[in-house]
């Protein structure tokens, strides 16, 4: 994995120093990105493979790689704007305003909710900044893809800066700012420089066949069936509608995983270089927080009394800071700290049964109305499942008891 890795590395550089991006400089880039990702598929997710890996392969093979790029950023906006289709996006939107530092106006966050404190669901206004930012997303592509140039062109280029700029300045938590910048870069580079290039251009029909494939196959069933394809290869791009998991470690027992090689120490020990116990307590508490505040996370009061009796008795963690700490990096997608990232976790650092305790919640696929969840023992394995209907958690308060 490291050997591989690292000759990923060498050939990037190789290619960006280069005084011409000559085809042979990208092939062997296009070749060791999927076989590090088979070896290991944190490598590829990291690497964007859905978006940069894709839009490398068009840069081999296209008749008129422009036209190949443009195909892979119109399906990016669109998809990230059709996995917001559903009831879970007002609930990021009021999180992540009432959380921005371009926003710090008491009154405004206030309303993102209905009633605060006392009424913590999405507000009317919530749930209407949610619809617009919905529709930009699916609106950008669509007016970028047929517009010609004139007044088409500058519609599409506006309403893309009010999505960036909107997204970039509320620093939403998880949310990679550099691809927000990147991607303004693209839309200047590829459709305001080149209007007269469409997809129709692309001049190849293997790779045309290929675009299908990773453009709109994967993303369909990826939303279709999330459990199956990571969240990033489906490209629904912060819409709430996330798979997580918490893990929670009874009394001390979270030192066993100093027997595992990381990246970094327990949270709580990196924080302690910086701040006393209960402010790192309360640093950590706030992912708890946040996590509780999605609709998803609504489901956590009917779910820990479910894996454990006394949740005092233990430490509780997000599966996300696990997957950072173990893997060295985690993006939000869920499935990098499933049962898989347990059981191995489990084969070195053997939990008796009731010292590690797993809730696993999946996204809520299209066309269905409800989440599915695990919870597993480290030791033993599947304790329960079962499905929660979405229309319940809406009416859920963050703090709801059984």
């Amino acid at each position: 994995d490291v050997l591989v890795y690292f000759a990923v590395l060498v050939c990037l550089v190789r290619a960006l120093l280069a005084p011409e991006l000559e085809t042979k400089l990208l092939i062997p880039i296009a070749l060791l990105v999927p076989l590090a990702g088979v070896l290991d598929r944190t490598l590829f997710l990291a690497m964007r493979g859905e978006h940069y890996w894709t839009t490398l392969i068009c840069f081999i093979f296209a008749g008129n790689w422009i036209a190949g790029a443009k195909s892979v950023q119109l399906a990016l906006w669109f998809f990230a704007g059709f996995s917001k289709l559903n009831h879970h996006f007002p609930a990021v939107v009021g999180v992540m305003t009432s959380n921005s530092p371009a926003t710090r106006f008491e009154w405004f966050r206030r309303r993102m909710y209905r009633d605060f404190p006392a009424d913590l669901r999405p507000s009317k206004l919530a749930a209407y900044m949610g619809h617009v930012g919905t529709f930009l997303e699916l609106s950008v592509p669509l007016v970028l893809m047929l517009a010609p140039g004139g007044w088409l062109l500058y519609l599409g280029m506006i309403m893309m800066l009010m999505l960036h700029v909107f997204i970039t300045s509320n620093v939403p938590m998880g949310v990679p700012i550099e691809w927000n910048i990147l991607v303004v870069y693209g839309t200047f580079a590829l459709f305001w420089a080149h209007p007269e290039v469409t997809i129709l251009d692309l001049g190849s029909w293997p790779l045309a066949a290929f675009l299908v494939v990773m453009l709109l196959a994967i993303p369909i069933l990826g939303n279709l069936y999330p459990r199956a394809i990571s969240f990033l290869m489906a490209m629904r791009y912060y819409a709430g509608n996330w798979a997580y998991s918490i893990w929670m470690f009874r009394g001390e027992t979270y030192k066993k995983l100093e027997k595992l090689t990381t990246s970094a120490a327990w949270v709580h020990t990196q924080l302690g270089y910086f701040y006393d116990r209960p402010t790192s307590v309360g640093i950590v508490s706030k992912l708890m927080a946040f996590r509780l505040m999605h609709l998803h996370g609504r489901a956590l009061p009917l779910l820990v009394p479910k894996a454990v009796s006394q949740l005092e008795e233990y430490e509780y963690l997000d599966g996300e800071v696990i997957a950072g700490m173990v893997l060295g990096w985690n993006f939000g997608d869920g499935h990098l700290h499933d049962e898989k990232l347990l059981r191995a976790i489990q084969s070195q650092c053997g939990f008796e049964e009731g010292e590690l305790r797993c809730i696993f919640v999946e996204s809520q696929p299209l066309g269905q109305e409800t989440l599915a969840w695990r919870i597993h023992d480290a030791k033993t394995g599947l304790l329960q499942s079962g499905l929660l209907e979405v229309d319940e958690l809406r009416e859920r308060q963050p703090w709801a008891a059984v």
